[in-house]
C-alpha cells in the first residue's frame, strides 16, 4: 500500500511550483540518482524522486518482485499524492518501464494523467530484458554479469558495502523487468527521450525511434555521450531540454 513508506523526496512538492515533476530511477536505486535536479530544473517545476521499497530510506519494506502489483502500488501512491496541479513522469531504464505503463494505466481509467513522459535510457523494442533466471544468479556471477552489462554506476562495484546494500533490490528489481511484456501500447500524451551514444542495454540502434509510434505527439529523441548512465553527467543537459518541453506545455494548457 501507498500508506508504507515515502515514496517521494521530498515528501512535500514545492507549493509555489506551477507543474510538478515525479522522476523514477533505475533498478537496485532509489531517489539519489537524482540528488542533483532540484536545483537543476527551474522553480516552475517542482520534482519528486521516487524510491521503491527495499531501498534507501526504505530498506526495511519488502521489495516488490513482480511487476503488477509493483504497478499498482506505485498508481495509488501517485494518486494519493497528486493535487490539482498539472504533472509529469521522468524514468531512466525500468523507471521509464515505469513511468510508461503507469501513463497509460492513468489514461485508461478515469481521473488525471500526466501531460508529458520522459524516456531515457530504454525502448519496449530493440533493448535488453533480463530474464527471470538471470536474476538469481550467484552474487558473484550476477555483479561480474551486471558489471559487464554498464547496467550500474561504475564506483558501486568497488565498495563492498555499498554492494550488499544494492544487490537485494537489484535482484527484485530485474525479476519485475523480466515480467515486461510490451503489447505495442502507447500514450495520449507527448513523449520526449533520452539516451547514451554507447549504451551497452541498447540492442538495436534504431530502438529509440520506435518512441514515434508509441505517442501521437512524440517530440524527438535527445542522444548525449556516455553509456547507460550519460544521464549522471549530462544531467544539466537534460533536465534543460525536458523542463523546456514541459513548460511549453503547461503554457499551452493554459491558454
Amino acid at each position: 500500500m501507498s500508506s508504507a513508506g515515502q515514496w517521494f523526496q521530498p515528501v512535500e512538492p514545492s507549493p509555489d511550483a506551477s507543474v510538478r515533476l515525479f522522476m523514477l530511477p533505475h533498478a537496485g536505486s532509489g531517489a539519489i540518482i537524482y540528488r542533483d535536479w532540484e536545483r537543476l530544473l527551474p522553480a516552475d517545476i517542482a520534482p519528486q524522486a521516487v524510491t521503491l521499497p527495499g531501498r534507501h530510506n526504505r530498506r526495511d519494506e519488502e521489495t516488490y518482485e513482480d511487476w503488477d502489483p509493483l504497478l499498482d502500488a506505485l498508481h495509488e501512491a501517485v494518486l494519493d499524492d497528486l493535487d490539482e496541479r498539472p504533472f509529469a513522469f521522468f524514468g531512466h531504464c525500468l523507471g521509464a518501464q515505469l513511468a510508461f505503463r503507469l501513463a497509460i494505466r492513468m489514461e485508461a481509467e478515469p481521473g488525471p494523467s500526466p501531460i508529458l513522459v520522459g524516456m531515457s535510457g530504454w525502448s519496449p523494442e530493440g533493448f535488453f530484458q533480463p530474464t527471470e533466471e538471470q536474476s538469481r544468479m550467484p552474487d558473484p556471477e550476477l555483479i561480474e554479469w551486471i558489471k559487464k552489462l554498464g547496467s550500474f554506476p561504475a564506483e558501486v562495484y568497488d565498495n563492498p558495502e555499498m554492494l550488499a546494500l544494492v544487490v537485494p533490490a537489484l535482484r527484485a528489481d530485474l525479476r519485475v523487468a523480466a515480467q515486461y511484456v510490451d503489447d505495442g501500447a502507447g500514450t495520449a500524451c507527448p513523449l520526449v527521450s533520452y539516451g547514451g551514444k554507447s549504451d551497452p542495454l541498447q540492442e538495436r540502434p534504431d530502438a529509440m525511434s520506435h518512441w514515434a509510434g508509441r505517442s501521437p505527439d512524440y517530440l524527438g529523441h535527445s542522444e548525449y555521450p556516455g553509456g547507460h548512465f550519460y544521464i549522471d553527467s549530462h544531467a544539466e543537459a537534460v533536465t534543460t531540454h525536458f523542463s523546456q518541453r514541459l513548460q511549453r506545455l503547461v503554457a499551452a494548457a493554459a491558454r
